[in-house]
């Protein structure tokens, strides 16, 4: 006899599959990693222009002491940069750090949105319209690619670091 549970069991594990079978696949993680390192390293370059803005952005959070803001002001685009990078040659590493730099991020505009400061979010650039609402709109995107990078993160633990090696393991 069929129990209830059983179709559940079969519907999740279908489910289950077609999410493991889209984590292993190159291209959707390809997709990911590109769009990913462009994003990092676009923002990254974009803040090394014009350090003192970015470094007057931060100051606006007052979370940095002004004694560390000119190092943090130009290392923290620099590791965003290097982060992009290292995801665009699909370092095993850059996922890590991207996700350890959204997770900062998300920290620190979620501390902007509860302050209700009304700073810019120093994502890209120095001048962002609407300071609160666009550190809303940053939080969510922040959350958002959390989410994305998260089960690529499982999956290069589970299955292997690269995409092709799990693609090449499976066959």
């Amino acid at each position: 006899m069929i129990s209830q549970h059983s179709g559940n069991w079969l519907y999740s594990q279908r489910i289950r599959n077609i999410f493991h079978q889209a984590l292993i696949s190159p291209w959707p993680y390809r997709i990911v990693r590109i769009a990913l390192a462009c994003l990092f390293i676009y923002g990254g370059v974009i803040k090394l222009f014009d350090p003192r803005s970015f470094a007057s952005t931060i100051s606006s959070y007052d979370l940095v002491d002004e004694m560390f803001l000119p190092v943090v002001a130009i290392g923290l685009p620099l590791i965003e940069a290097v982060a992009g990078l290292a995801l665009l040659f699909d370092r095993p590493w850059g996922l890590h750090l991207i996700t350890v730099l959204l997770a900062l991020f998300a920290f620190v505009l979620g501390y902007g949105i509860l302050g209700d400061l009304n700073v810019d979010c120093g994502c890209f650039g120095a001048e962002e319209l609407n300071k609160q609402a666009g550190l809303r709109a940053a939080f969510y995107r922040d959350l958002i690619l959390i989410g994305i990078v998260m089960p690529y993160l499982y999956a290069a633990r589970r299955f292997g670091t690269r995409a092709e090696e799990r693609q090449s393991i499976e066959k």
